[in-house]
């Protein structure tokens, strides 16, 4: 009995006000956004009223929100693929002693500690038409550069391969510390035997970066389904109509600019699902790939 009032005054003097602070301001959020969904909810309507599942039947009609959905999943695509490659690659590099390679690491993840705004400011003054990246070409002697964010056709990957730069410390970091878990014994055993860098990479160092993998992808995952401040600073949505649009920039847009909560609510929520049957889907296969390794 003793130790059960005990454990109970453990939880409430610790674990309570944690948990408190997740019910208001995670947990209630969300229970209030899903409620709206099934709402006409507005800023200028006193009057809300039920409407059942209309929000999300009209979201599905909606050809601004299919749109979004497009460039959502292609920056998604982008945010995954890019940093998880270049990270692994800066990593296998880096994987070295020394003061040059210890600074070089700090020089790769500097961008993560910055602000996704800062970054998206400094990006969005260079690749600007006129900018510091068209100078330069300029000066090489290209006459016509593209329009990195006036082109339609190029925005979205303007804007996913800044977010990607952003993120590639992240990766990196995640990678070496995998390579610094690989047993030397084990790289030297694959080289008496007569196993090449190439192989030795792919038969014994790749197989054991699984969790780091997993780790990494799942994280770009959700962070690219979450994308709203690059598109934000950086193109407000355009060029043209929605070409680099998001579905968390469509639903800031619905909810605060356009007043329509329900509706905005309902976006939310599909996002929601399709981040955790996405993210959950992966998370399954690659850790059951860690296990097959």
């Amino acid at each position: 009995m003793r130790a059960r009032r005990a454990d109970l005054g453990y939880f409430l003097g610790f674990g309570a006000p944690g948990l408190l602070f997740y019910a208001c301001f995670v947990f209630a959020p969300l229970v209030l956004s899903v409620g709206y969904s099934f709402t006409n909810a507005d800023a200028f309507l006193p009057n809300t009223k039920f409407t059942g599942f209309h929000n999300y039947v009209r979201l599905f009609h909606d050809s601004d929100f299919l749109m979004q959905l497009r460039v959502t999943t292609v920056l998604t695509f982008i945010i995954v693929l890019v940093p998880n490659l270049g990270g692994l690659a800066i990593a296998v590099l880096l994987n070295r002693s020394g003061r040059l390679y210890r600074a070089l690491r700090t020089v790769f993840f500097v961008p993560v500690v910055l602000s996704s705004v800062v970054v998206a400011v400094v990006w969005q003054a260079m690749l600007t038409d006129g900018g510091l990246l068209d100078r330069l070409l300029g000066s090489l002697g290209v006459e016509h550069p593209p329009g990195w964010l006036s082109d339609p056709s190029i925005a979205l990957y303007s804007v996913g391969s800044i977010a990607s730069w952003q993120l590639l410390g992240f990766c990196t970091v995640v990678y070496l510390a995998g390579l610094q878990g690989v047993p030397d014994d084990l790289l030297e055993a694959a080289a008496i035997d007569g196993a090449g860098t190439w192989t030795r990479f792919r038969r014994v160092t790749w197989p054991m970066l699984a969790p780091s993998l997993t780790i990494n992808t799942v994280m770009l995952l959700i962070t690219g389904f979450k994308t709203y401040d690059f598109v934000q600073v950086i193109t407000h949505g355009g060029p043209g109509t929605g070409t680099t649009a998001t579905v968390a920039y469509g639903v800031i847009q619905t909810g605060f600019t356009e007043n329509k909560t329900g509706l905005a609510s309902a976006m939310a929520v599909v996002m929601l699902a399709i981040v955790a049957v996405v993210s959950s889907v992966a998370l399954r296969i690659l850790q059951r790939r860690e296990v097959e390794l």
